[in-house]
């Protein structure tokens, strides 16, 4: 098979790698859709996240959907030709985080695209059998490997205890705020504000779930109050305004990854403000589907590039510019600049046989 490897720092080649074989509790994917994560362009630029070092050849991506094209001894053979998502992780199952339904905390975990385990940028990746989701004809192939950022807003307003009625704040307008904004209305927040700096962003934010959005530069949040703020930017000056911001009695929830910061713990104890985090989740895929299926969140509608399985470092240097959201690879469809679709263009699905494009139509 072809795999798209990371060498080194801002080096991406294509090379030939053996076809995994599954073991008996897994299954072998033909990956046909992988979004692009900002910790994949953290990889590619700086070779680390944290403790994780990229010290020898890795395959990034983890926001994966494909087709079973194989299983393993102990699972069901009627599972080849199956549509999946995929869930990207490998817990031990046997540690106290896992049995106790945790584990996302498991300390042996092994995670797509987290060094030294491999990734989906490539025609074929393996899975344990139940973290291999079947998808219904209705969620195209994109929105499929997209549920794994919604798995992210998921656990977020999840830890966060959204009430109906809630005013959430989230900080950050990019792919995982504005897929925030849509679950916290489909769990019944009543005002759902955005804050970020760029005013394409808050624009986008509106258009996904947000009933108001709010610049930073020239507008305070100080008077808000929300019940709930969610950090999706890692901006050290939002997360404290954020936090300053919400109500006593509230809760605040990082995901975006930021550096040691300085915080009144006078003001988050006499206002009994709960602030903690998130680490991945726990059995979001199936709350994922059932949002999708209802319509309550769109994800066709995020993708705003494509890319093939050879464009994979073009994919990684352009995330973050101007009007783009989402960029997605397709291991299995041969592309190149001029015909990469865009904005209500993008929404492409391709079919789950041969990897040759069914006909183009746009998604909702």
């Amino acid at each position: 098979m072809r795999a798209s490897v990371l060498s080194g720092p801002g080096k991406i080649t294509v090379e030939e790698r053996p076809t995994p074989s599954p073991a008996s509790d897994e299954v072998l994917i033909r990956v046909l859709s992988v979004g692009v994560c900002g910790s994949d362009v953290h990889y590619f630029q700086h070779g680390r996240i944290g403790d994780f070092v990229v010290d020898a050849p890795l395959v990034l991506g983890h926001e994966a959907s494909g087709e079973i094209v194989a299983v393993g001894s102990a699972v069901d053979p009627a599972r080849v030709g199956e549509r999946v998502s995929i869930e990207p992780q490998r817990p031990c199952r046997a540690c106290e985080y896992c049995r106790s339904g945790a584990y996302n905390l498991c300390q042996r975990m092994e995670f797509y695209a987290t060094p030294p385990v491999d990734g989906a940028f490539s025609e074929y990746v393996i899975i344990q059998d139940d973290f291999a989701y079947a998808v219904p004809d209705e969620v195209s192939d994109d929105a499929a490997a997209l549920i794994e950022p919604l798995s992210v807003g998921i656990a977020a307003v999840q830890k966060a205890e959204l009430a109906v009625g809630d005013t959430i704040l989230i900080a950050g307008g990019g792919p995982i705020g504005v897929i925030i904004a849509q679950v916290a209305r489909a769990f019944g927040a009543s005002d759902v504000i955005v804050s970020d700096i760029d005013a394409s962003r808050r624009e986008l934010a509106l258009a996904f779930g947000a009933t108001r959005v709010v610049d930073p530069i020239t507008e305070s949040i100080a008077d808000i109050a929300p019940h709930v703020f969610i950090d999706a930017s890692g901006a050290t000056p939002a997360i404290v305004a954020g936090i300053d911001a919400v109500r006593p009695g509230g809760r605040v929830v990082l995901v975006g990854s930021a550096g040691d910061i300085l915080l009144s713990v006078p003001s988050i104890a006499v206002r009994e403000v709960t602030v903690t985090g998130i680490f991945r989740y726990t059995n979001t895929w199936p709350i994922a589907l059932a949002l999708l299926r209802s319509g309550a969140v769109d994800l066709d509608a995020l993708v705003t590039h494509r890319f093939g399985l050879e464009q994979v470092q073009e994919a990684l240097s352009g995330d973050g510019a101007a009007g783009s959201l989402k960029r997605i690879v397709h291991p299995g469809v041969a592309r190149n600049s001029q015909d990469e679709p865009t904005g209500s263009e993008s929404a492409r699905t391709y079919g789950p046989r041969d990897g040759a494009p069914e006909q183009e139509r746009n998604e909702p």
